[in-house]
This record gives C-alpha cells, structure tokens and sequence, in this order.
C-alpha cells in the first residue's frame, strides 16, 4: 500500500541537500510496502517582495517533484530539475517542513500527475500526501468542479488539498483567520474512507498536520528509524499539529464543532536499523528465510519454563478461553495458514471446537460470533484492514480478542483484549516466512497454556515443549537444503502449474507452500488436501504437471521419495517442512528474473479494502 514520510527540523540549521535526501531515505524505508511511483515536496528559498506588494502567501512556496516508477527514477528527476531550475542545496533552513510518498496505483494508472503530492491548484496553496481511500471522492470532485475547480489527476486524493483550499478561501473571504488544524478538522468532516494524511501548505509555514481514520501513521520525535526510538502510534480522529517546535494531539469528533485536546505518551520502538538491512544477502526474502533459527528462538525465549508455557499476554484471560463455546481462528493469506496450521493441536490440548474465517468472508457474511466465544485474530502487521474490521465486528459482539502480532504498538494489539506477539523480529520481504513460523509456535504454545489444566494430556505437552526446544537447532539443519531446492528450482523453471498436497498437520503447509509460490515466482500453484486429489483435481495430472508431495512420517504418512527433512513432533512438522518450500519459491523467482521482495500487484500490509 501506499506509504507516507515527513520531515519537520526545528532550531537545527538544514541543507535543502540534507531535508531531500532525509526525504528519499525515507521513502527507500518504505519500498517494502510496494509502489508504482513516489514524490516529495520541500521548500523554495523565499522571494523578496517588491515595496508596497503583498506576498501571496507566509512563506516560501514549495517545489514538488513527482514520478512514476522506482524511487531511483525519483532521485534522478530530482537532481535533474534542481541543476535546470538552479535551486540552491545548500541554502540552510532553522526550520523546514517536508513531505514525501510511495504511490500504489487506485485511482488513476502510475504517472506523475497521479503522483503524490497532490496540489490545490496552481501555485499549490495546499499539498496533501495520502494512503488510503476516499469512498465519497466523487460526490467531493463534482462539488468542486462546480465551484471553479480544475483538476488534473484521476485520483481520488486531488480533492482533499482541493477542500483544503475551499475551506481556506472561504474563511479569508468572511474576513476570518482559520488555523492549520481549523482547515483540516473541516476537511476531515467531509471525507469517508479510510486514509492517513499529512498536510502542507505555504499559508501556514514550517508547520505539518497528520491524521488518521482507518490506516496506520506514527509520529517520530528526533526522527524515525536510524534516529530515533521515541514515537506517538496516532489513533483514529486524532489530529497532530506540529508547530513552532511543539506538537498538538487534537481528537476529531464529527458531532462536535471543537475537538477536545488529547496528552499522549511517548513509546519506544523496539528495533535496530540493522534489521531493515540485507547485510550480506541478495534479498530480504533469502535473509529472512535464513533468519528462522534465531526467530524462533525469540519467539520462545522466557516462555517456556518448568516443562510448562508461560504466557504473560493470556494469562487474566485463560479461564474465560477455556469456558468459550468455540474458538474461532480469524485472518488473511498467510495468517490465515498459520492459524490453520495449528486448529488441530489446540483442538487436541483444549477440546474446545475451533473454526476457520477468512476475514473478509466474515464480514461479508457478518457471520455468528456470539459472547461465549474467543475470536483470535493472527496477522504479521496488526494492520490488515480486513481483520481489523473483521476485529471490531466481534468486540460489537461481545467476544473474547486476541491478537496474535508481529508488531508491537500495532492496532491489532491496541485494540484487543489480550494476546501474544510473535517477536520474530522485523520482515521487509512482501512474502512472509519467518513470522509465517513464528506464528505456528506462538499458537503452540497458546495451545498448550489453553490446555495446561488438563492432566490426560500432559504427556503430549511434555513432549511438544521438548519438540520447540530442539525446533531452532532442527530448522538450522533444514536451510542445508538450500543448493537442492535451487537445483529443484532450475528443474521448474519452465513449468507453468505446480500442485502441492498435504494433509492432516500439513494441510497448511500445502497452501502456504502453493501461496509463496504464487507471491514471488509468479507461477501458477495450489495447495490441496491430498484426500481430495481423487475428487477433481486427478483430472489434471499429466507428464507434465510437477507435483509436490508434503508426506512426512506423521499418521498420514505413505512411502514417497522427496526431500528429506528431520522429524519432530507432529503439530511442530509444518514449521519444518514449509522451509524447503520457502527456498523454493525463493529460487524460482530469482530463476524467472522477478523481484523477489515487493512482487507484482502485492504489498507488505494491505491497509485497504
């Protein structure tokens, strides 16, 4: 999805150089999330007004480059226009608000007229960096057509700066002073959607606004990343103005002309620069595969004790889980096989029934969930904008919430009653796998702690704690296979399916194996219940169809020559077996020369319907 970055540096003298290349960096921060083109916005030096004239505006007005494409295409049309247009890099500024955006194309094909910022018109007045969508956009542009607007995009941003200015103008024209936030609480007023924006505008220099309804925005103070770890997560209707060295948190309420002043705290980001890195692998993907004997170590550090699961996320809660009439797993894509993955133990250790939702079929059905029963919701970003509507339909219903995340400070785990994050660590690659596995311990484990309580099944906990013990030493040996699954790949290369079965515990292990596949290779495949293989899919079996076979010696176990990987327990094999499957979609992508860590039409964390 689309990403947004600002830079605001107050009373710390900055190069126009240093401002635009803080700006980019930003944006190569945010490539993971998938784009089609990208732009930024900075300041011009402030013209000297002739005497007796007045300016059309407080400050200097901004220079906007846009473009299509990867944000190198970006850098160069930068340094390009600055050296024709001979703006100066290294003019200083005590104060300078920038602002800067990935596009992922919605509204409009990638160009640079569809490019963010977009602008309220000429000599833009109001420059508007947006992610999400404006569902009312249309009924807003034939509004301001009418009032004398033109507009040169077909995006469904445009007529937010474009409202902006509207609301702007008609203040001035009744003779009354409106502030930044004024603008923009009014703007908010009339938009529906979901979005995250951030505002700029020459009429009120050197200050920013944020907000957010539905999609996800943080604030950084002594900025973000490799410079800070002190941040604001924004919740929804929050307003933040940034000015004159101070920052304003502002809540929007629609039914209510003044918003109410919020006091946040500041939290800290638990990360090191260096795990946004490839250090010294080719992608991200490769990196993060290669990553999982240490991520599951983290993802069980201080959790397993005594032969027993402490989980201090679930522990006020164990008792109402354990009293639920259904546990019902919620998420999407890879979460979703994560969760699938694991039903069968927590069925075995809890004997609570569990059912399957993918989220957006939920809400499409608005199917039962009722006070008895605990609704876990799994997913690696905690910003699916699916299972966080999915989210709030089951608190509207009185159940029991659990997060399972990968982020901490996310909406997920904001918004749930309770829940364990996964720790795994940072993942850039598009496609998942480490928090893929991740995922299936922490359930494990959630499993176990849900089932502590039961003495018929303490020898099978016992001997699954064993089984996660030996789990990261086990996946150490699985990576050796790197050079065969390459081999395996380059056999591949040309095939245009590929059908994965599985069944029992490694069902999951199937699809997800058939989903990474789909993600990076771009080959068609899918994953099946191999008991099913005679209902229909045989038909399609010939010389010529590669199939994979996940038949580890489990209770479905049959005698098939394939890849060798070491045994473990039974509900801990698909963290194991998905591995090799990982390193193969890996090398058939590198093979048929795609991108492996922002593939095709996907992104990182979809943050929209």
């Amino acid at each position: 999805m689309c990403g947004i970055f600002a830079y605001l540096n107050y009373c710390v003298p900055r190069e126009r150089r240093y401002v635009l290349e803080v700006l980019l960096n930003g944006l190569r921060r945010l490539e993971y999330r998938g784009y089609d083109s990208s732009g930024i916005a900075v300041d011009a030096d402030l013209q000297p007004q002739p005497p007796g004239s007045a300016a059309a505006y407080a400050g200097a007005s901004p220079i906007v480059f846009r473009q299509e494409g990867k944000i190198e295409n970006l850098v160069r049309s930068v340094y390009s226009e600055v050296d024709e247009k001979g703006v100066n890099l290294d003019a200083a500024f005590s104060v300078h608000a920038g602002i800067a955006h990935t596009r992922w194309a919605t509204h409009g094909v990638p160009a640079p007229n569809n490019s963010h910022p977009q602008s309220s018109g000429a000599g833009d007045e109001f420059l508007v960096v947006h992610n999400g969508i404006i569902t009312n956009y249309e009924v807003l542009k034939e509004t301001l057509i009418r009032h004398g607007f033109i507009f040169e995009s077909d995006t469904d941003t445009e007529v937010i700066p474009k409202l902006a200015k509207f609301v702007f103008d008609k203040a001035r024209d009744g003779e009354g002073d409106m502030t930044f936030s004024q603008v923009v609480m009014e703007v908010m007023r009339q938009l529906e959607g979901a979005y995250a924006l951030i505002f700029k505008s020459p009429h009120y220099p050197n200050e920013l606004i944020a907000c957010k309804r539905g999609s996800t925005l943080i604030l950084g103070v002594n900025e973000v990343s490799e410079h800070t770890k002190n941040y604001l997560a924004i919740e929804d209707n929050e307003i933040i103005h940034i000015q004159d060295g101070s920052v304003s948190i502002l809540k929007f309420d629609r039914e209510k002309e003044k918003p109410a002043s919020v006091q946040r705290a500041l939290s800290v980001l638990e990360m090191e620069v260096e795990q946004i890195k490839k250090g010294s692998y080719d992608h991200f993907m490769q990196k993060e595969i290669h990553e999982q004997p240490h991520s599951l170590t983290t993802t069980m550090r201080g959790r397993l004790k005594n032969s027993g699961v402490i989980l201090g996320g679930l522990k006020e809660h164990l008792k109402t889980i354990r009293r639920s009439r259904k546990v019902i797993f919620i998420g999407c894509g890879t979460s979703y096989n994560a969760a699938l993955a694991a039903r069968p133990l927590v069925e075995e250790l809890t004997g609570i029934p569990v059912t399957m939702e993918v989220a957006s079929d939920l809400l499409d059905r608005q199917g039962p969930i009722y006070r008895e029963d605990t609704a876990v919701f799994v997913s690696q970003s905690g910003e699916a904008a699916d299972t966080l509507l999915a989210l709030e339909y089951a608190l509207e219903n009185g159940a029991l919430c659990v997060g399972i995340t990968n982020t901490v400070g996310s909406t997920l785990s904001r918004r749930t009653h309770c829940g364990i994050h996964t720790n795994a660590g940072c993942e850039i690659g598009v496609a998942s796998t480490k928090a893929y596995t991740s995922q299936i311990v922490v359930m494990a484990m959630m499993a176990m702690a849900i089932g502590s309580d039961q003495l018929s099944t303490q020898t099978r906990r016992e001997s699954i704690i064993t089984g996660l013990s030996s789990l990261p030493s086990h996946a150490s040996e699985v990576l050796k296979l790197d050079s065969d699954m390459k081999e395996l790949a380059s056999s591949l290369i040309d095939s245009e399916s590929l059908l994965v079965f599985g069944r029992g515990y490694n069902y999951a292990t199937a699809l997800e194996g058939a989903l990474k596949v789909k993600e990076v290779a771009l080959m068609h495949s899918e994953g099946m219940l191999a008991g099913e293989m005679k209902h229909g899919p045989l038909a399609l079996v010939d010389e010529n169809l590669p199939i994979v076979v996940i038949a580890t010696r489990d209770a479905c176990f049959s005698k098939q020559k394939t890849i060798q990987v070491p045994e473990v327990a039974n509900c801990l094999q698909p963290v194991i077996n998905i591995i090799p499957l990982q390193l193969l979609a890996y090398h058939l992508t590198v093979l048929r020369g795609f991108n492996v860590d922002q593939p095709r039409n996907l992104a990182k964390s979809v943050t929209t319907q």
